[in-house]
C-alpha cells in the first residue's frame, strides 16, 4: 500500500481521535513521514496496515494512534461492537449491564470509562470498578452481579507500552467461539466513533445506567476467596511471606485476602508495592522473567520468609519460590508454573473429599498432572492453551457429570482452585498456596520434601519454554512461515529419538478445537510442542521428557539426567528452527 494512502487514513483517524496525546504523536508522525523520514514512513505504514485483531483473547497492543495500536479510537468501536453483538443475542442485555475493571496500566481508566459511555449511549447497563482492581475480580464480578458480559483492561504483564481489552460471558469465563468472531463481526459493522453517542458518566450515573461499584464488592471477593480454604484448621499464624505485586495492583487484594485467611506475617516488597505502569525496577513486568524477583526474593532472605509469593500486574498470575533446606539456609528456589501447579493439585486431592472430581491443565503444560489425577482417581481435562478453556471445560464437567472442580492450571503461573473464578487468579492462589507451605510444615516437611515424592511417585517431568520473539510485520510472517515449514515437513526424529506422532490441532486433530498448534510425540514419553503467542510476538516452544526414579536414588541424579535429555532434545529442535 502506497505511503499516500497511509497519510490519507491517518488523517482520517486524526479526524475522530478524541486523546489529545496521541492524536499529537500522529500528527508529528506524519510531518516526519512527509518530509522522507523512512522509519517514520515505515511506523505509518506498519500503524495502518490492517488492525489489531479481536479474537479470543480480546485486544492487545502497543499503545499510540492508528488500528494496529491501543488507543481510545479503538476501544469506542470495540465497545460499540460488543453492544450490538450483546443486544442481538442476549434478550435482557440492557438489564443485565456489562461490569467493566481496569488495571493501573497508562490509559487504563479512560478506556474503562469510554467503555461506558458507549455502552450507557445504547442504553446498556455498566458496573464500574470504582479503582483499579485484579483481573480475577471482574471475572468474579460477571457472576456476582449476573451481569451478560464483562469488560477488563489490562495487559496483565506485558511491557509498559501496552494494554488490553479482555471480554468475559455472562458465565464469568473468557469469550470463546462463536461470540469471538461474532463480537469481531459487530465491530466491523461500526462506523466512525466520533458519531457514536456517548453521554457524559454524571448522566448515566444518575439514569442508574452507570453504577459505581464499592469497595462491599471487593470485600464480598475477599470473603469468597478465604472461603476456598481447604485446611481452614491449619496454623499459619507465624508463616512469614514476602510478597511482591510487581508495580501491579494485586497488593490491595492479596494482603487483606491473606490476611483474613490467617496469614498475617505478610511483607510487601516496598519498592514495587504501590501500582506504577512504568514498571521502574524491573526490565519485564513478570515474575517469571530473569530479574523480575530479585528484590523480593532479597526482602525473603532478610526475614527468612517461609514462602515468597509474586503476582504479575493485573494479579491473575502467580509466581512462588520456596527455602532451599540446608545448614546455613541455602536460598530459595523459584517453582516453574508446572511445579507449582502439580503440588497444589496434590494438596487438593489430598486433602478434599473423594467425591467426583477433576483437575485441568492446558496442552503446552507438563503430564504430570493427568499421572497425579489417575493415581489418585480423579477426573482429568486436557484443554488448549488459555484459561478461557479451562474454565469451560470445568463448567462443562460440572453440568454434565454433576462433579466438583477442584483446579486448574497453565504453566504460565496461571492458576484457579474451585468453581469461583472461571479465570486464573493470582489473588486465591496465593492464599491456597500459603496454606500448603503451612500444612506441609505441620506435618514436618517442606514443599520442595512434597514435589520430591511426587516425582517418586509418578516419574520426574522436567520441562522447557523457549520463545523466539519477533516484533513487527515481518517477525509475524518469520513466525508464519516456521510454522508452515514444520508443517509441511516434521522432522523424523529428534535427538536421536524417533518422532511418533505429529498432531496438528489446526486441523482439529486430538479431539480439541482448531489450534495453530504443532505436538511432537517422540518415543519414551517425550514432547515438543510449537505455537505462536495469542498475545506477543513469539514462537513459543514446549520441551518435556519424564524420567523413572530408581529405588535409592537421588532426585538430583535424576534430574541431571532428565536435562541432559532435555536439553539435547531442545538443541536439536532449534537448530531446524534457525
Amino acid at each position: 500500500m502506497p505511503i499516500a494512502t497511509h497519510r490519507t487514513l491517518a488523517e482520517a483517524w486524526l479526524a475522530e481521535d478524541p486523546d489529545p496525546e496521541t492524536a499529537a504523536e500522529l500528527r508529528a508522525l506524519l510531518t516526519a513521514a512527509g518530509a522522507g523520514d523512512a522509519a517514520a514512513e515505515k511506523d505509518l505504514a506498519e500503524r495502518f496496515t490492517g488492525a489489531l485483531e479481536f479474537g479470543t483473547a480480546g485486544l492487545r497492543g502497543i499503545l499510540g494512534a492508528g488500528p494496529q495500536r491501543m488507543n481510545r479510537v479503538l476501544v469506542r468501536k470495540v465497545t460499540a461492537g460488543l453492544a450490538a453483538y450483546l443486544l442481538a443475542r442476549v434478550p435482557d442485555a440492557r438489564e443485565r449491564g456489562v461490569v467493566i475493571g481496569h488495571d493501573a496500566r497508562r490509559l487504563s481508566r479512560e478506556f474503562a470509562e469510554d467503555t461506558a459511555r458507549v455502552l450507557g449511549g445504547v442504553g446498556v447497563r455498566s458496573f464500574l470498578a470504582h479503582r483499579p482492581w485484579p483481573t480475577p475480580m471482574t471475572a468474579w464480578a460477571v457472576t456476582a452481579e449476573r451481569a451478560c458480559a464483562g469488560v477488563m483492561v489490562t495487559a496483565s504483564h506485558n511491557p509498559p507500552a501496552y494494554n488490553g481489552y479482555k471480554v468475559y460471558w455472562g458465565n464469568g469465563a473468557q469469550i470463546i467461539p462463536p461470540h469471538d468472531t461474532g463480537i469481531a463481526a459487530a465491530i466491523a459493522e461500526v462506523g466512525a466513533s466520533d458519531r457514536l453517542a456517548m453521554p457524559p458518566l454524571d448522566e448515566l450515573r444518575r439514569a442508574g445506567t452507570v453504577v459505581d461499584l464499592t469497595e462491599a464488592s471487593h470485600d464480598d471477593y475477599l470473603a469468597a476467596v478465604v472461603a476456598l480454604r481447604a485446611s481452614p484448621g491449619v496454623d499459619g499464624r507465624d508463616l512469614a511471606i514476602a510478597y511482591t505485586p510487581l508495580h501491579g495492583v494485586g497488593a490491595r487484594s492479596v494482603e487483606p485476602a491473606l490476611r483474613l485467611a490467617g496469614f498475617p506475617d505478610v511483607h510487601s516488597e516496598p519498592s514495587q508495592r504501590e501500582p506504577d505502569p512504568a514498571f521502574p525496577t524491573v526490565a519485564f513486568p513478570n515474575p517469571e522473567e530473569k530479574g523480575a524477583m530479585d528484590r523480593v526474593l532479597a526482602l525473603a532472605a532478610r526475614i527468612h520468609a517461609d514462602v515468597v509469593l509474586a503476582n504479575d500486574p493485573d494479579a491473575d498470575r502467580l509466581c512462588v519460590a520456596v527455602p532451599i533446606a540446608g545448614p546455613d539456609g541455602g536460598g530459595y528456589r523459584v517453582l516453574t508454573g508446572d511445579q507449582t501447579g502439580a503440588v497444589l493439585a496434590d494438596y487438593l486431592l489430598e486433602v478434599g473429599p473423594r467425591d467426583r472430581r477433576m483437575v485441568a491443565t492446558t496442552i503446552v503444560s507438563s503430564q504430570l498432572l493427568g499421572f497425579l489425577a489417575e493415581q489418585t482417581g480423579a477426573d482429568y481435562r486436557e484443554t488448549l492453551t488459555g484459561f478461557k478453556w479451562i474454565g469451560n471445560a470445568a463448567m462443562d464437567y460440572e453440568r454434565e457429570h454433576g462433579g466438583r472442580f477442584v483446579m486448574g492450571y497453565e504453566e504460565a503461573i496461571g492458576f484457579s482452585v474451585g468453581p469461583l473464578v472461571r479465570d486464573k487468579d493470582g489473588v486465591s492462589a496465593a492464599v491456597i498456596f500459603a496454606e500448603l507451605v503451612a500444612w506441609n510444615r505441620a506435618r514436618g516437611r517442606s514443599v520442595l520434601d512434597q514435589l520430591d515424592d511426587i516425582y517418586r511417585r509418578v516419574g520426574l517431568f522436567v520441562t522447557e519454554q523457549v520463545s523466539l520473539t519477533r516484533p513487527g510485520a515481518d517477525g509475524l510472517a518469520e513466525i508464519r512461515d516456521a510454522m508452515t515449514r514444520f508443517r509441511s515437513a516434521p522432522p523424523a526424529a529428534l535427538a536421536g529419538h524417533t518422532v511418533e506422532a505429529v498432531v496438528d490441532l489446526s486441523r482439529g486433530e486430538g479431539g480439541l478445537p482448531p489450534s495453530d498448534v504443532l505436538v511432537f510425540k517422540l518415543g519414551g514419553g517425550r514432547r515438543v510442542i510449537m505455537r505462536p503467542s495469542g498475545t506477543e510476538p513469539k514462537l513459543k516452544s514446549y520441551y518435556e521428557v519424564r524420567i523413572a526414579v530408581g529405588a535409592g536414588e537421588a532426585i538430583a541424579d535424576a534430574r541431571v539426567r532428565g536435562q541432559a535429555e532435555l536439553a539435547a532434545l531442545r538443541d536439536a529442535h532449534q537448530q531446524l528452527l534457525s
